[in-house]
């Protein structure tokens, strides 16, 4: 397979997903909250005819990628994850996300989600799954120029309404780096849904902290969907993390 080059902004996420034949389909979200693993799914469901978009393939046939700008060092950090089915593509990945020879974090087997056995069953249903058609797709959400497919197609679909998180902090220090880089990692893996993140140091925008009202750090607060809920202190049990975000 091969991909044409291409620009990449410094800050974006990237998912890529992949067929048990070897295609795939990817794209890469400036925004971070536009394209998602449905998106994928129904994208791949029409590049190939298949009868329904092929969810089953999320988590086991996925990587994924984020780059973001720590708000205190102005420094890019990259995190890369890829499931062990697809880790013998990280060559292609690098390719296609412009990140070099760099060595993919791989995600622990996750039997409920990856065994053999289960994904064998649908085969039958979606045959074209688990034959090469040497095609790498891009998704990209804006309108589509031509009904045809072809190698690095554009796709759009409905972004679904997310999640507006604030992240209140107090100063650039170890405490702050860790609880920035756990919510980055919890977020991008666990919530699933599209969403955005604002950081505040209340050390210099103490009227945010009192206008929110967030009287200790760190506090995240999901300011939509309402209700408001608010997340106080070490955010070590991410699970409730989670669960508090995404709770009505």
């Amino acid at each position: 397979m091969t991909t044409s080059a291409i620009v990449l902004p410094d800050i974006f996420k990237g998912i890529a997903l992949f067929t048990p034949g070897g295609d795939l389909i990817y794209c890469i979200d400036p925004d971070k909250q536009t394209h998602w693993h449905l998106n994928l799914c129904a994208a791949l469901q029409s590049a190939l005819g298949l009868p329904e978009p092929p969810h089953f393939l999320v988590p086991s046939f996925t990587a994924t990628i984020d780059r973001w700008r720590d708000p205190y060092s102005h420094r890019i950090h990259t995190s890369a994850e890829v499931y062990p089915l697809v880790r013998r593509y990280q060559p292609l990945l690098n390719a296609i996300f412009a990140t070099d020879d760099r060595a993919w974090f791989t995600v622990p087997w996750q039997e409920q989600s990856s065994n053999p056995t289960i994904l064998e069953t649908y085969r039958q249903q979606f045959p074209q799954l688990w034959q090469s058609h040497d095609l790498i797709l891009r998704y990209q959400e804006r309108p589509p120029t031509t009904s045809g497919i072809s190698a690095d197609s554009d796709y759009t679909n409905p972004s679904p309404k997310g999640y507006v998180l604030r992240l209140f902090v107090s100063g650039n220090n170890a405490n702050t780096k860790h609880t920035l880089e756990s919510i980055h990692q919890l977020l991008e893996r666990e919530l699933h849904h599209p969403y955005t993140l604002k950081v505040i140091d209340i050390s210099k925008h103490p009227e945010q902290a009192e206008s929110n009202h967030v009287s200790a750090i760190p506090t995240l607060v999901r300011v939509w969907p309402q209700p408001v809920k608010r997340i106080i202190g070490e955010f070590e049990d991410l699970p409730r993390v989670l669960q508090i975000i995404a709770t009505a």
